[in-house]
């Protein structure tokens, strides 16, 4: 018999023989009729079993039935409004496929609360809760949209290494590894590569793995993260924000009319964007900090106690742009008609950093000078600075920390619970 998914019962005319195959996600016993709640990548349906009416070796199936077995099942379909979804199964057969061993370490029915770290140490039975597993399908959701936006913006998606001899940003959080006898390091972004391939592609993204050794062990940092970053010729800062705001709109809107069932189960309206996103300078938000009594000298970066304020200030999205030039990497364009600030910007959803993004330098002579002074030494670059003697394009671009953006997306408010398998300072397992 060809196998029905638990989300399709309801839509199965009554009186119809099926066979479901999946998990027990439930058992509950009434005495007289007992209903086992089976789960599978679709959903659940309820099982019902009215003993009277069942035969005597099945029943004895039945009673070895314990949570996370896997089982298959036949019997009837029957429309009932007071069941969830608006139909169950009425048993006929059932054999066990696999068994699960009992106690299980962790309740996946939520009953019993346990805590992070309890959730992460059993992953993957805590990603069969069923709002657990919503938040990765929003997510896959979420990366199909963005795709999807870039490609009918004319991008070409590219692949660049992970494995890499010079750091992309400087020395700091670096993965070393040994590489043939040779020191390497692990990527934290492909920026130098993107900005190449502008040379051939002019467009191009990339959505992929890139990691940094995090000292700060927060609800927003982790070691291992996707990173969604785009570089595009011939644009300037506005034209990539603006590019950024449409694609974050886009997929709010896109998530919300496609994963409303996922959104339920989280509790989650997602509210849509307004264009233009709120823009406002370095120097508005130091002020505003500065108005709190908070301590902060122009030049620093925003603590977590300067983000928490602004995000209480704006409570929705917004830009910060115009950033200090000594604040950002080195390849940050520095605004012609004032070297002190740089053609930079975050976005921002309350006191999170979702993207950060802004003009590159395309004049070779500048870089090098910026390499310099943040001692850095131009050796190193030798490589992509070998490619500004071949005609490089003004570009921009920007990345996106694709799990923050699912924490928006979720209403989570730890970025471990929307990563299958966290990797951070004090996790390496499972």
């Amino acid at each position: 018999m060809e196998r029905t998914y638990a989300s399709d019962v309801a839509n199965i005319e009554e009186g119809k023989r099926v066979k479901l195959i999946g998990w027990v996600h439930e058992i509950r016993d009434l005495g007289g009729i007992k209903f086992i709640l089976l789960r599978d990548k679709s959903g659940i349906c309820q099982v019902t079993i009215k003993k009277k009416n069942v035969k005597e070796e099945v029943l004895k199936k039945v009673e070895k039935i314990r949570s996370e077995y896997v089982v298959s099942i036949e019997g009837i379909v029957s429309i009932n409004d007071k069941v969830k979804g608006g139909a169950e199964v009425l048993l006929e057969d059932i054999n066990i496929i696999s068994e699960a061993k009992q106690p299980l370490p962790y309740d996946i029915v939520g009953k019993v609360k346990a805590k992070l770290d309890t959730r992460l140490n059993y992953r993957i039975l805590d990603l069969r809760k069923l709002e657990n597993r919503a938040i990765f399908i929003i997510g896959n959701v979420a990366l199909n949209e963005i795709r999807n936006f870039l490609m009918k913006e004319g991008f070409i998606e590219v692949r660049t290494p992970r494995i890499i001899s010079t750091a992309t940003e400087g020395g700091a959080a670096l993965f070393t590894i040994n590489y043939f006898n040779k020191i390497a390091f692990l990527a934290q972004s492909p920026q130098l590569y993107k900005e190449e391939l502008t040379t051939v592609f002019e467009k191009v993204f990339e959505i992929g793995p890139f990691f940094r050794a995090e000292e700060s062990h927060t609800t927003r940092h982790i070691s291992e993260f996707t990173s969604i970053d785009i570089e595009a010729a011939f644009h300037t800062k506005e034209d990539v924000m603006e590019l950024l705001e449409r694609m974050i709109k886009e997929v709010i809107d896109k998530v919300s009319q496609k994963c409303k069932e996922e959104l339920k189960l989280l509790n989650i309206n997602l509210e849509p964007i307004e264009l233009p996103i709120l823009r406002i300078t370095y120097d508005e938000a130091i002020s505003k900090i500065q108005e709190a009594n908070i301590k902060i000298n122009w030049g620093e970066d925003f603590s977590i106690e300067h983000l928490r304020y602004l995000g209480k200030i704006y409570p929705k999205w917004y830009f910060i742009i115009d950033f200090p030039t000594i604040s950002k990497p080195f390849y940050i364009q520095p605004n012609p008609l004032n070297e002190k600030i740089c053609e930079s910007f975050d976005l921002m959803y309350k006191w999170i950093e979702i993207a950060s993004g802004g003009q590159r330098i395309s004049d070779k002579n500048l870089l090098v000078s910026r390499l310099e002074e943040q001692k850095l030494n131009p050796e190193s670059f030798k490589h992509h600075l070998e490619i500004y003697d071949y005609g490089m394009p003004p570009h921009s671009g920007w990345a996106v920390g694709f799990e923050r953006l699912l924490m928006v997306l979720t209403g989570k408010k730890n970025i471990r619970e929307v990563c299958l398998f966290p990797r951070d300072k004090f996790r390496l397992i499972p």
